[in-house]
C-alpha cells in the first residue's frame, strides 16, 4: 500500500483533488490530504515518496500507481525550480503538513514563536517586531512593530487584535492559502500580537467567499484554544463588500454596523473595535510573526532590501504559463517574477502589461521590468506592491478598457461615503466611455487626468485613492491605446 499525497486546498479541489482522492483510496492506498505546495498549473499535484505527479485526472491513477506516466512526473518536488529557488519562512510548511494537525504543526516549530513571546514579555517582543523590519502585507507597508507599541502603550482596559482576512483583491490568494493550510501559524501569530499590546481576545475576519478558509479557521481555533489561553480568538464572516478590506470598514462590519469607511483620526490604534485600542493586521503578517519570534528579528531582517525586509508571498495569475504562489525575499525584480518564474504567458504572445496590487494596483509595461520587488521602488515608479498580487496580460488587452473597468469596479464598489469615490468613479468611466467612441479625447482624457487627482487626494479610504493608478498608468504607458482612437475618430 502507497501513502498518496494530495492537497485539500481550495484550487486543487476545484480541479478535481476530490475525486482523484478517491480513486486512490478505492484502489486500497492511504490518501494523506495535506496543504499546498502553490505550483497552481499542476494541480491536481499528487506526491509519493516525494515525487510528484501532475496534473493529474482520475484517468491517470493507474498509469501512476503501474510506473507508466513519465510524462506526468515532475520528479522530486522540493527540487523542482519553482520550489527550490524560492525563500520558504512564512510559506516553510507549504505542502508538506497536514493543515488542522497540532501533531505536524508542533513537530515543525510551530508554538516556539509564542512560547519565547512568554519569556520575554510584552515591551520586549514590540521591540524584536519592530527591529525585523516587518512592515504590513495588507498594502500600505506600514511598520508592524510602530502599531503594535501605539495599541501597547494606549490607555484601555480592553483592546483587541484583529485580523483582515478579507482578501477580495482579484488574482490574490496568499491569505487563503494560509488559513486554509497552516491555519495554526496565524492564531500563533495573533497570540503573540495580543500578548505584546495587551489584548485578550482576537477576530479573523474572512470573506464569505472562503468556505474551505472558514471551516478550516474555525476548526483550528478550537484545536488550539488551550494552548493559545487565555488569548480568545473568534472567526467573523464577512458579507461580501470589498470595501471591508478596508480596516475601519472592517470594524463597522465587526460591531454589526454598515460596511462603510470612518474617518481618521481618531486612528483604530487609539479607538478601534467598540471604542477600544485595536491592532488591525492582514493575515500575511501575523503569519510572518511566528518567524521573527522563533528565529529571532535579525534572522527575518537578514532577507530583503532598503527599507523592505524579509520576504513577500507573491501571487502570480492571470495569462501566465506558470501560476502560482512564489515568496521570495524583496529585492527581485517584476521581470524575473513574470519572465523567469512565471514563465511568460499561457498563451504563448508577447507580455503587454502587468498589474501589481490587485484591481487597484497600476499597469506596468516590460519596460519598466528592471524595477526591483520593494516598496519604495514601487513607489517610485508610481505603483504599488499591495497585497503581492501579480496579474499578467499579452498584447491582446486593450488598455483603455482596462481603464475603464478600474473607474467601473470603484463605482460599483463604492461605499457611497465620500463625493470623490462615489461621484468620480462614475463621472470617469462616463469619460472613458467617450475616449473609447473617440469623442473629444485629448480633452476628456485631461478631465480623467484632474477627476483622478481629485480622488487620490481627496478620497477617505484607499478604494477611491488608489484607484487613479490603474487609470493613470495606463494612460502614461500606452497611450497608443487612446491615441489610436482618436486618429480612428479624426478619420
Amino acid at each position: 500500500m502507497m501513502q498518496i499525497r494530495i492537497s485539500d486546498d481550495a484550487l486543487a479541489i476545484a480541479c478535481g483533488a476530490n475525486l482523484l482522492a478517491r480513486a486512490f483510496a478505492e484502489r486500497g492506498h492511504e490518501v494523506v490530504r495535506t496543504s499546498s505546495w502553490g505550483m497552481h498549473w499542476l494541480e491536481p499535484l499528487v506526491e509519493i515518496d516525494g515525487i510528484g505527479y501532475g496534473p493529474v485526472e482520475a484517468a491517470h491513477v493507474d498509469a501512476i500507481l503501474g510506473g507508466t506516466a513519465d510524462a506526468l512526473c515532475i520528479g522530486r518536488i522540493a527540487d523542482h525550480p519553482f520550489i527550490a529557488s524560492q525563500t520558504r519562512l512564512t510559506f516553510a510548511r507549504a505542502g508538506m503538513t497536514r493543515p488542522t494537525s497540532l501533531d505536524d504543526y508542533a513537530a515543525t516549530g510551530g508554538w516556539a514563536g509564542l512560547e519565547r513571546a512568554r519569556a520575554l514579555g510584552a515591551e520586549a517582543v514590540v521591540a524584536e517586531v519592530t527591529a525585523s523590519g516587518l512592515r504590513g502585507r495588507g498594502g500600505a507597508g506600514f511598520p508592524a512593530g510602530i502599531k503594535w507599541n501605539t495599541v501597547r502603550v494606549a490607555p484601555g482596559s480592553e483592546k483587541y487584535i484583529v485580523c483582515n482576512a478579507d482578501e477580495g483583491d482579484s488574482g490574490t490568494f496568499a491569505d487563503r492559502m494560509v488559513m486554509e493550510g497552516d491555519p495554526f501559524m496565524l492564531i500563533e501569530g495573533m497570540a503573540i500580537a495580543g500578548l505584546a499590546v495587551g489584548a485578550g481576545k482576537g477576530f479573523i475576519y474572512i470573506r464569505s467567499e472562503y468556505p474551505h478558509a472558514i471551516a478550516k479557521m474555525q476548526a483550528a481555533v478550537q484545536l488550539s484554544s488551550a494552548i493559545v489561553a487565555p488569548f480568545e480568538v473568534e472567526v467573523r464572516v464577512g458579507a461580501g463588500a470589498y470595501v471591508c478590506g478596508e480596516e475601519t470598514s472592517l470594524l463597522n462590519s465587526l460591531e454589526g454596523r454598515r460596511g462603510e469607511v470612518r474617518a481618521k483620526p481618531p486612528l483604530p490604534a487609539h479607538e478601534g473595535l467598540f471604542g477600544c485600542p485595536t491592532v488591525i493586521n492582514n493575515v500575511l503578517t501575523l503569519a510572518a510573526v511566528p518567524f521573527v519570534l522563533s528565529q529571532g528579528a535579525q534572522a527575518y531582517a537578514d532577507y530583503g532590501m532598503g527599507r523592505s525586509r524579509g520576504t513577500m508571498p507573491v501571487q502570480i495569475a492571470g495569462n501566465v504559463k506558470h501560476g502560482g504562489l512564489y515568496e521570495t525575499a524583496f529585492g527581485i525584480t517584476l521581470g524575473e517574477i513574470v519572465e523567469k518564474i512565471g514563465g511568460g504567458t499561457a498563451s504563448g504572445r508577447p507580455i503587454r502589461a502587468v498589474q501589481v496590487g490587485g484591481p487597484l494596483g497600476a499597469y506596468f509595461p516590460p519596460a519598466l521590468f528592471d524595477t526591483p520587488f520593494d516598496y519604495e521602488a514601487f513607489t517610485a515608479v508610481d505603483g504599488l506592491i499591495g497585497h503581492g498580487g501579480i496579474t499578467v496580460f499579452d498584447d491582446s488587452a486593450d488598455m483603455a478598457k482596462q481603464a475603464r473597468f478600474a473607474f467601473e469596479f470603484c463605482a460599483a464598489e463604492s461605499c457611497g461615503k465620500c463625493t470623490p469615490c462615489r461621484i468620480g468613479s462614475v463621472r470617469g468611466r462616463e469619460t472613458l466611455d467617450k475616449v473609447i467612441a473617440g469623442e473629444a479625447s485629448e480633452a476628456n482624457l485631461q478631465l480623467v487626468a484632474d477627476l483622478c487627482e481629485t480622488m487620490k487626494f481627496g478620497s477617505l479610504c484607499a478604494l477611491g485613492g488608489f484607484t487613479p493608478y490603474p487609470v493613470m498608468s495606463a494612460i502614461t504607458h500606452f497611450p497608443e491605446d487612446f491615441g489610436l482612437r482618436m486618429a480612428e475618430a479624426a478619420e
